[in-house]
């Protein structure tokens, strides 16, 4: 019996506040600029980097130039069935 493939919505990047340090480079990598830096400061003084909310495209530059482990991951959710 085969899986049915579930249909996906557009990735994004999931940045965890607490791992990031503000250095920058996944807002520089990002090709369609839709990661920059909050306002906000993390529980260990950084300002950390947001995502915009829309226009992610997938191409993992920001995971791959960032230098902390655990700080960034790109995910894909699954559309809620209809």
């Amino acid at each position: 019996m085969s899986e049915q493939v579930q249909p996906f919505e557009l990735p994004y990047p999931a940045i965890d506040p607490l791992e990031c340090k503000a250095c920058g480079r996944c807002i520089a990598a990002c090709p369609k600029k839709v990661i920059a830096l909050g306002t906000k400061l993390n529980a260990r003084g950084y300002v950390f980097a947001e995502y915009a909310g829309a226009g992610c495209i997938g191409c993992l530059n920001c995971f791959y130039v960032c230098p902390e482990p655990n700080a960034i991951a790109v995910h894909v959710k699954a559309k809620e069935p209809k």
